[in-house]
């Protein structure tokens, strides 16, 4: 796992396969699909420099130079290795020899970013434009106190400003837009006089709001005085749209808002409507070169549902929480405009682009990004996501925005093909084009190359086991003591001890666990949303069945004998915690808070999308320093404590003994240093004679053992966007199923033997070693 995490900070990219199935029969049984995970801004190593002059492009296919280029210094010629045209360097490359190379052929610097000369800096600075629901401000006046914390901070290059374009004067601009260091008396005077709309609403009724002509408005008025600029529309609502484009309910309270149920059975009359409005609006928006951002907060669903074709597509940013006086909103808001440390880098006006090697095609992407509908002959006809074409419009990106590029192979896999290239490495380059925070435009550049696999073993592969279910689902969440019986017709296999090819084994070395995770979760994700009447569940049961099936080691129908690589051994456990994450169960969800979720899921990296799948677990306790523990119900313990990070929540949950000492106060009361000495004196604490001899510093321990788990949650709060909620409980408390819920149930009130003294989950959820017996039984049918 370490080489993919250097590769990963050398270049932003992850990949499932790293060791790619060159041809299409490989690349169909390896089950994950070839892909990547990008991210175009993620900061660079110190010794990565950044270039000041353009860069040289292959004539052909516009490949930018790059280490991977063949070069004759004698005739001062380069080759490009995406489509082996010959280029003349220009004159002032004269004095280029293998002492004497440019950065961008340096072999480290397969990352490498160039930026534009002072004059082409855009003469606007980036604009921000407040659409403030004005329904919710008399109980909502929290949004008025962040918006001041905006006016009062100092600015350096950002802010809300004004330009002429168009035609229009300094004057019609300025009644909207002023510069950040002139509009902090107009901005404040807004804020006061700003009042709750006085229309009368019903008690029967819902407000009267006009979120989708807000929008429209603003947008127009963007369009109108900064088009082509960095500007973002900031929207805050707190409330259901009513009335006009967009609106997702009527006004009538009887009418309910559209759950999943009604939206699986196509039972929500305004959805459609909505959805095709704020297509057209995002389709404005990214001509204009605009970002969307959303902030919605209100215990009621606001339609983030409809609204996300439009923030998605833009680049934008999304927060969800309950009001706008929670931490969630307030922290979120705040860091969007911080500068130093812990900044999220927003940068706008970005273009990426993709070439590679011919026998690949590009699918599409999922993530933040919309299509320029450039189509060339490296665009696939199958489309996932943003597809049929190479090139997309980013408005916004930040530093963590990432990627998932999702490729398709077209080299067949007869002799012939495979005899044609001497060369077994496929080659990828993402150009991002973008604008950068200093109004600088800068082009980054990364180029990968990866060893392809593909003949013999392919061909050979088609003399293994083929499986034909009835039923692919591994195990019912609904009752695991009834476990459906699975009907296998298998074809007949030449040797019943079933080993790996040499293939096979260099695909293992190259397989990337958590970026296979990662993917599989946005493509759930997305086949959910796109595909009607899909059955994830089954989906991703298949998809582990067939993959243990190909790369597992085994004799068949012999389930104790089945074996995984340490490369794939933790793939199940993600599969099986994915089947449980809110990305599938959508049950007691509402479709803003699925919707809200996915577009988190779509633009992180892979680290945090692990984090969401199967969230992190660190024990707390006398017995040891902080440590892992597994996402096991086993890990509850009268005396530990448990950080609990699921990415949107973050969990301090305190044993039974550890809340009744905290409560007492025991940590502030010299008089208990006996009764903990006591305590201390019945357990084996690694350190138990040192804090028996030093008693008074026993609090100290006790009271740093409650600090400890509160300071690193703080620390994840810092630096993660959106901000999590933090959740501070107590075992046998209500607040503890934040954390219940994400535990493997391993003991349940059903559990043939449970502990007496073991905690046990309410659930018929059935637990990840009863999933794994069946998934091995399955995989050496």
């Amino acid at each position: 796992m370490t080489e993919f995490l250097d590769l990963e900070t050398q270049d932003g990219v992850r990949m499932p396969w790293n060791v790619i199935p060159g041809t299409k029969h490989d690349s169909s049984n390896a089950i994950i699909p070839v892909s990547a995970l990008y991210t175009p801004l993620k900061p660079l190593p110190s010794t990565t420099p950044t270039l000041p002059y353009a860069p040289l492009r292959c004539r052909n296919c516009r490949s930018v130079l790059n280490p991977f280029s063949i070069v004759d210094f004698a005739s001062k010629i380069w080759i490009c290795p995406f489509c082996l045209a010959r280029n003349h360097f220009p004159p002032h490359y004269h004095s280029i020899s293998d002492d004497n190379l440019p950065a961008e052929l340096y072999p480290q610097c397969t990352t490498i970013e160039y930026e534009s000369s002072p004059a082409e800096r855009s003469p606007v600075p980036p604009v921000f434009l407040f659409v403030v629901d004005t329904c919710v401000i008399e109980e909502e006046d929290q949004i008025m106190e962040q918006m001041g914390f905006f006016v009062k901070r100092a600015r350096p290059a950002t802010g809300v400003v004004a330009g002429v374009k168009d035609g229009l004067s300094q004057e019609s601009i300025s009644r909207f837009l002023l510069p950040a260091s002139e509009c902090e008396f107009a901005m404040n005077s807004i804020l006061e006089e700003l009042q709750k709309d006085p229309w009368p609403v019903p008690t029967d009724q819902r407000a009267t709001r006009c979120t989708g002509t807000a929008l429209s408005v603003a947008a127009h008025l963007l369009g109108a005085c900064v088009p082509g600029s960095g500007a973002r529309i900031m929207a805050f609502t707190g409330g259901p749209t009513t009335e006009g484009p967009g609106a997702i309910i009527g006004k009538n309270l009887s009418e309910p808002v559209r759950s999943h149920k009604d939206l699986d059975k196509d039972s929500a009359p305004y959805y459609h409507k909505a959805v095709k409005f704020y297509e057209g609006l995002a389709k404005q928006l990214v001509h204009q070169g605009h970002v969307l951002d959303l902030f919605a907060c209100a215990l009621d669903q606001v339609g983030v549902a409809e609204l996300k074709v439009a923030v998605e597509r833009t680049g934008g940013l999304v927060v969800l929480a309950e009001s706008f006086g929670h931490s969630v909103f307030k922290d979120s808001f705040k860091r969007v405009f911080r500068s130093g440390d812990y900044d999220l880098g927003l940068s706008s006006n970005g273009i990426f682009e993709v070439n590679c090697s011919k026998d690949i095609r590009v699918q599409g992407i999922i993530g933040p990004c919309a299509s320029l509908e450039k189509k060339g002959p490296l665009s696939s006809e199958t489309v996932i996501g943003q597809g049929n074409t190479t090139a997309w419009k980013m408005c916004g990106l930040d530093k963590a925005t990432s990627l998932c590029l999702v490729f398709e192979m077209v080299k067949k896999d007869s002799p012939e093909a495979i005899d044609q290239s001497a060369n077994n490495q496929f080659y990828f380059q993402f150009l991002t084009y973008y604008q950068h925070s200093s109004g600088q435009m800068r082009l980054r550049t990364t180029t990968l190359s990866r060893r392809w696999v593909a003949g013999p073993g392919s061909i050979q592969a088609r003399n293994f086991v083929n499986f034909y279910f009835c039923s692919d689902v591994i195990v019912s969440d609904k009752d695991s003591r009834n476990i459906p019986q699975y009907s296998v017709l298998i074809e007949p296999c030449a040797s019943s001890l079933r080993k790996l090819d040499t293939d096979q084994k260099d695909l293992i070395s190259g397989f990337d666990q958590e970026a296979a995770a990662a993917v599989m979760a946005r493509l759930v994700s997305f086949k959910m949303e796109t595909e009607a009447e899909f059955d994830p569940i089954r989906w991703l049961d298949k998809s582990l069945i067939h993959l243990c099936s190909r790369f597992g080691e085994y004799q068949k129908e012999s389930p104790s004998s089945f074996s995984l690589s340490p490369r794939f051994s933790i793939f199940p456990q993600f599969i099986f915690h994915l089947r449980r994450s809110q990305f599938v169960q959508v049950f007691n969800n509402s479709p803003d808070e699925t919707a809200y979720f996915r577009m988190i899921l779509y633009r992180e990296n892979v680290a945090n999308s692990v984090v969401m799948i199967q969230p992190s677990l660190i024990s707390y306790s006398f017995h040891s320093t902080p440590e892992p523990a597994l996402l096991d119900v086993a890990a509850i313990s009268a005396d530990r404590i448990l950080l609990l990070d699921s990415y949107f929540t973050i969990v301090v949950f305190h044993g039974s003994t550890i809340a009744q000492w905290r409560k007492a106060g025991y940590h502030n009361q010299p008089e208990h240093v006996l009764f903990l000495g006591h305590w201390l004196l019945s357990c084996s604490h690694p350190f138990q004679e040192c804090l028996l001899m030093e008693a008074p510093q026993s609090l100290q321990v006790f009271a740093q053992l409650l600090q400890a788990p509160h300071d690193d949650a703080n620390a994840i709060l810092k630096e993660r966007f959106p901000a999590p909620r933090l959740v501070i409980c107590d075992q046998h408390g209500s607040q503890a199923r934040f954390l219940l819920a994400k535990l493997n149930p391993s003991a349940t009130y059903n559990s043939d033997m449970p502990a007496s003294e073991r905690e046990i989950l309410f659930t018929d959820d059935v637990s990840f070693e009863t999933f794994l017996d069946h998934l091995q039984r399955l995989a050496v049918q």
